[in-house]
């Protein structure tokens, strides 16, 4: 009866895939599975645990279950849950804005810059602002560099200069000023209430009152920096996640070699 049971059920599996209706995927196609995670300001108990399925309910999600919950400290509760989402996005009509160059590995690029522009290009990186951290700054411009990508210091076509963390951006400009600089990158790993638009924002403006922005490749990057968002914001590319020093590094070059032939 058992096996009965088990084909009828494998044969009335949904196994269609609508990029037009895609939705999340657990177990099998469509069945919308999604673990989902978050902290309500409330104490833990039964009455937690009924708040965080009626606010899944309302997030959309069919059969909330709590799996797990703990008491984060008096009066806040942590909840890992379980549902299936019922709604779905049309994927194929997505489009994402990419940085516009192809990325090469550090010979390649190295004998791009000699071949095309003759010379070393001069880069600046920093962490700006309050920002302390360097690990994604250090990632990029490092000569060790991250996960067998070298940094920038290791790269023959460039002069590669950290700066560190915590540079403001009057700082950042004025090393920019004194080293001739032909790009600027921007690490900026805090973003607490948005603290890294300002920031970026911040640079952008004091670049233009100096009349360098446009004498400048101007580049950020972060856990929460998107290529759109850094166009928005007045940057000429934007590096986030699962990017290395060799896409900052072809960019650079290439957008240097367009530039120069403008």
């Amino acid at each position: 009866m058992s096996g009965g049971l088990y084909s009828t059920e494998a044969h009335n599996l949904d196994t269609t895939l609508n990029l037009k209706k895609v939705k999340p995927y657990g177990d099998t196609m469509n069945d919308g599975k999604t673990q989902l995670s978050f902290t309500l300001p409330i104490p833990s108990g039964a009455e937690a645990i009924e708040a965080a399925k009626q606010l899944m309910l309302k997030m959309g999600f069919e059969n909330p279950q709590v799996v797990f919950y703990k008491e984060l400290t008096k009066g806040f509760t942590f909840f890992n849950c379980y549902g299936s989402c019922r709604h779905t996005v049309d994927y194929s009509s997505i489009h994402v804005p990419r940085v516009e160059s192809t990325t090469w590995d550090m010979q390649q690029t190295d004998s791009y810059i000699k071949e095309n522009i003759g010379r070393k290009l001069v880069v600046i990186g920093a962490s700006t602002g309050t920002d302390a951290h360097t690990v994604g700054i250090d990632a990029i411009m490092n000569m060790k560099g991250y996960a067998g990508h070298f940094g920038l210091e290791r790269y023959e076509g460039f002069d590669a200069h950290n700066l560190g963390s915590q540079v403001t951006n009057e700082e950042f400009i004025a090393k920019a000023i004194e080293l001739e600089a032909n790009a600027l990158l921007v690490s900026q790993t805090v973003t607490q209430k948005d603290v890294h638009i300002k920031n970026l924002v911040e640079l952008v403006e004091l670049l233009e009152a100096e009349g360098l922005r446009s004498k400048v490749i101007l580049c950020c990057g972060g856990p929460r920096i998107t290529h759109e968002l850094a166009k928005e914001l007045g940057y000429d590319a934007g590096f986030g996640m699962n990017t290395y020093a060799d896409d900052v590094a072809s960019f650079i070059a290439q957008e240097f070699v367009r530039r120069m032939n403008a």
